[in-house]
């Protein structure tokens, strides 16, 4: 006995739209069963004599649609090892929207049955036609039970399928909101081609959940193409065509004549500015100093793409792998259970990518990258350096060393002399850093920041006594740092306590 499922749709509406072969099929066939009653062309086929059941049951049983779907696909398979050939009559076109026959698909080849799908009438067909949408201008058909902002291109026509429910419709409209304004036009499309049941509504994104609930088994949601370009800002996309744009003969000379090189000192600039807005705790400074840093990896990008390189999606294929590949924990096998498992696996795991990449080298210093600023460079020298075991044992010999090296500097006679105890002093205390798991340079920005609030007290000081600085004695000047140093101090401890006294 051949063992088959032959699926036809319902069409989008009535009577009026269901298809020829569909009826035939359905008149032919003894073995039916829909997938749900609730469709406007069922009432007719029951006053055609047209025997069939359905699993709308199943719903009843469960609010978890997929385990819906798994047990209708399984009883299809069933009823065909029983029967022999069974009809499957869906909502719409079997093929558009349809996730029991793309389940279907799958099982049935398991299971060693044949599937015929014949086709039906798809509500696109009728939404096209109401809405005037042309599809050749590029329109995406989504799920509103699991649509995410990612998903969304809004230079497309975008169609939104199951919003059932008003609860749903509110999902619809959180994601939405994150893509378009809150006030942009949406249309809610309910029951299209049924004669006296259709209905269409214009109505701003916002207010999308508030209506009395139009939502249906045939609602669907339409926004269409974005008109202004504002709306496209937040799109990583648009963002890139707006770097090469700038790149272009017909963009900005600046921007066209930089080079890796040239570009340089604006990402050190760019990238010490964000930490010091992190330092300062400031979100909007760290939202523009983010974009900053960002800029720059774009721009860097964008350079290698001309040059045939590399683009902008190479390099997040890289770090996306990256991330994967350091993560085992996360999306592999390995189960780590603290941050310190976790850190001691990622260094194990980048030990072994260099000692992949490091064939051929002659040193270990030679992994350290180059273009480090001087102070990160001596501390990845000094932390190369100690993981074969060349190190200080403690911080105590590690501070021991840098008094020698003062010593040193007060013997020094000559410049040359001098500026050689000096360096040595600086890269010492590069390693203090390290014992102490500091990093010197952000530790050294502390200090100027500090530095400079402090000096600026003086100076305004200075101007409250209509004086130059140079004309103050350096007593005084020691006085007012001191000021400025206990002024800090205290609000430091007021700052400390209104954290503790949060609840």
């Amino acid at each position: 006995m051949k063992k088959k499922v032959i699926v036809v749709g319902l069409g989008f509406g009535d009577e009026t739209a269901l298809p020829i072969g569909t009826l035939a099929t359905l008149s032919q066939y003894n073995h039916i069963w829909l997938r749900t009653a609730k469709h406007p062309v069922v009432r007719w086929l029951q006053e055609k004599r047209i025997d069939f059941q359905t699993f709308d049951e199943l719903y009843e049983l469960s609010q978890d649609f997929s385990a819906v779907y798994q047990e209708i696909t399984q009883r299809l398979i069933m009823f065909a090892n029983t029967y022999g050939t069974v009809v499957y009559a869906v909502p719409g076109h079997p093929m558009v929207a349809e996730k029991t026959v793309q389940l279907l698909l799958m099982m049935a080849r398991e299971s060693g049955i044949e599937v015929d799908i014949r086709g039906g009438g798809s509500f696109l067909d009728i939404l096209f036609a109401r809405l005037g949408i042309d599809p050749i201008e590029g329109f995406a058909l989504l799920d509103g039970t699991e649509l995410r902002s990612e998903l969304i291109n809004p230079e497309l026509h975008i169609l939104i399928g199951q919003v059932y429910h008003r609860l749903v419709a509110s999902d619809v409209k959180l994601t939405l909101m994150e893509v378009y304004p809150d006030d942009y036009e949406v249309f809610i499309v309910t029951a299209a081609g049924v004669t006296n049941e259709e209905k269409i509504i214009r109505l701003p994104l916002y207010e999308l959940d508030r209506m009395d609930d139009p939502f249906t088994d045939l609602t669907s949601i339409y926004l269409p193409p974005v008109k202004q370009e504002e709306i496209l800002y937040r799109r990583f996309d648009y963002l890139t065509q707006v770097i090469a744009y700038l790149r272009s003969p017909q963009g900005c000379p600046w921007d066209r004549k930089q080079t890796h090189t040239s570009l340089l000192p604006y990402l050190l600039e760019e990238s010490y500015e964000l930490i010091e807005a992190i330092h300062r705790e400031d979100p909007e400074a760290i939202l523009e100093e983010l974009g900053d840093v960002l800029l720059q990896v774009l721009l860097h990008s964008q350079i290698a793409d001309e040059e045939g390189l590399f683009d902008i999606y190479e390099v997040i294929k890289v770090l996306t792998e990256k991330m994967i590949r350091r993560h085992p924990h996360v999306f592999g096998e390995q189960r780590l259970e603290t941050a310190e498992e976790v850190k001691a696996s990622w260094e194990q795991i980048k030990q072994q990518e260099r000692k992949e990449e490091s064939q051929g080298r002659k040193s270990i210093l030679d992994e350290i990258s180059k273009g480090l600023p001087v102070l990160l460079y001596a501390l990845e020298q000094h932390k190369k350096a100690a993981k074969v075991g060349f190190d200080w044992e403690s911080k105590e010999q590690i501070l021991m060393k840098v008094e020698e090296e003062l010593a040193e500097l007060r013997a020094a006679k000559t410049k040359v002399e001098q500026e050689d105890e000096i360096g040595d002093l600086f890269f010492i205390l590069t390693s203090v850093a390290r014992k102490y798991e500091i990093n010197p340079e952000i530790a050294l920005l502390r200090a100027t920041q500090k530095f400079a609030r402090r000096f600026r007290y003086i100076e305004e000081k200075a101007r409250r006594l209509e004086k130059k600085i140079q004309e103050v004695e350096m007593s005084q000047l020691d006085a007012w740092w001191n000021e400025a140093k206990q002024r800090e101090a205290k609000m430091k401890k007021h700052s400390t306590e209104a954290v503790d006294e949060k609840p």
